[in-house]
This record gives C-alpha cells, structure tokens and sequence, in this order.
C-alpha cells in the first residue's frame, strides 16, 4: 500500500506535472499584467459572401493579447487556460469593449465577438453591453455574438433564455465551431442561433475528402432546416471554396480571403499604418 501510494504521489509530483503548472502560472501572469496594460486587441478577419467572394458579410474579432514587446499572442495560446477563471471573464469585457467600441466608429461594419457561456450573467460584462448598446440604435444590430458549441452545451437552458432576451434587442448569435463539440439535438432545437460555423476540421481538403463533402452536406442541411445561416470556417484554398460553392455555402472564412489582422480594411489608411 505504501508502494502504491508513494506511485501516486510521484505521478501528481511529477517534472512533467510541475512544468504544466509553471507554463500555466506564467500564462495567468500574462494575461493579467496585459489586461492591466491594456495590452488587449481585436484582430479582425473577414467572413465574404460565398457567391461572391470580393464582398464581406461581416467581420470577426479575434482576442489577441500583445506581450510588452508588442508581439501579437493569438487566442488558441492562453484561452484553454483563463477560460474557466475571471480572467477568462475579463477577457471577454475586454473582446465585447472593444467590439463596441468599433461599431460606434463605423457605421458600416457589422461584426462578430466570441464569448463564452461562463460570461453570462456576468455583471461587468452585461454592463458593457447596455452601454455600448446606448451609444447608437444601429450598433445592435451589427452586433453578432459568437459561442462555441462546446460553451452552450454547459448550460443549455441559460443560454437560449439569453439568447432570447438579447435578439429582441436586434443582436445575432452564431454557434462558433459547429460539429466539433457536442450539443445534443433536443437542445438545438431550442437554441435559435441566426448563424451556424462549421467547424474547420470538415472544410480541409473537402474537395477531395468524401467523409468530409457528406459530413459538411450534413450539417449544411440541419442550418437549412432550422433557417440558419451557414459559414464554412478555415478555408484556405480556391479548390476548397470552389467545392463550398457548389453546395450553396452561404459564407466562407479563412485565410484564403484574409488572415485575422490588427489593422483591417475597413479602417482609413492612414489609421492601418499606425495600428
């Protein structure tokens, strides 16, 4: 029993474990004194229209951090681990903020903001939201809030009472990340998203991938049935759009129309060389 005991201790002890935990204090840290420092942006990528490729439907904003060097951290490096903590919270305040804060300056761009499930209810956040929502009647909705299946299936029925409250103001909901998480159909059902994401693992080589052209098919038709808009995500081929095209795609996303960027085309240039 002894043995067995000091083998458990020795796994939970372990380099590997320490060095986790040290990469996670350090990415804590890291978020905190940018959020301190206001070292928090959107990159902006754009979401075209899949008949028509050279015009945008509407742009996301990607949360970046910028280390004091002024180098740009992307999103996937620190939200798996603020994603369950206040900062994960902050994160959010900071991403709807800004989003806000754009729409008031540009009349013509609508725009989406990912957050997460875990901010709502969140007392900072929904004020955030009532005031930005103040500052012109249009900003609403242009507004399109983004929430990753994997978040909504946490608490199904918080979600859509939100949902119904906040699309009465005119703000859109998009279900980030489609396919690849786990929401159950009887709570689809329920959910009423405006647009549906799908999720980047069955756009890649889709032209050429039979599993991924009746898989896409697939969810394509669930967005059509329930009257939602559809985005293909990670698109970075013309083969690939082609293929999204021809099977009434209704928007594409991916680095074939545009990389997520600080310093996007709807702002004046002279603004772009300064971002």
């Amino acid at each position: 029993m002894a043995g067995q005991g000091q083998e458990r201790a020795g796994v939970s002890g372990s380099p590997l474990a320490f060095v986790i935990s040290e990469q996670d204090r350090q990415t804590l840290d890291m978020v905190q004194a940018a959020l301190a420092e206001s070292r928090v942006r959107l990159a902006f990528q754009p979401v075209v229209l899949a008949q028509s490729p050279d015009r945008t439907a509407f742009w996301e904003g990607l949360v970046r951090v910028l280390d004091p060097k002024g180098r740009v951290i992307p999103a996937r490096d620190f939200m798996p681990v603020i994603e369950n903590t206040e900062l994960g919270r902050l994160i959010d305040c900071a991403a709807l903020g800004q989003a806000l804060t754009t729409l008031a300056r540009h009349s013509d761009v609508r725009l989406s903001v990912n957050m997460s499930a875990r901010s709502i209810g969140y007392p900072r956040w929904m004020r955030i939201l009532k005031k930005g929502l103040q500052t012109s009647p249009t900003i609403g909705e242009r507004l399109i809030l983004e929430i990753t299946e994997s978040s909504a299936i946490l608490v199904p029925e918080v979600v859509t009472a939100f949902m119904d409250d906040l699309q009465r103001e005119g703000i859109a909901f998009a279900l980030d990340d489609f396919g690849a998480g786990y929401t159950a159909f009887r709570h689809f059902k329920d959910f009423f998203f405006d647009i549906i994401k799908i999720d980047g693992q069955f756009i890649r080589n889709i032209h050429r991938d039979p599993d991924n052209q009746v898989l896409t098919r697939a969810l394509l038709s669930i967005a059509r049935q329930f009257e939602m808009f559809c985005v293909a995500e990670a698109v970075e081929t013309p083969e690939e759009a082609a293929f999204l095209q021809s099977i009434g795609m209704d928007c594409l996303q991916g680095y074939l129309f545009g990389a997520p960027s600080l310093r996007p085309a709807f702002l004046p240039e002279e603004r772009r060389r300064r971002a």
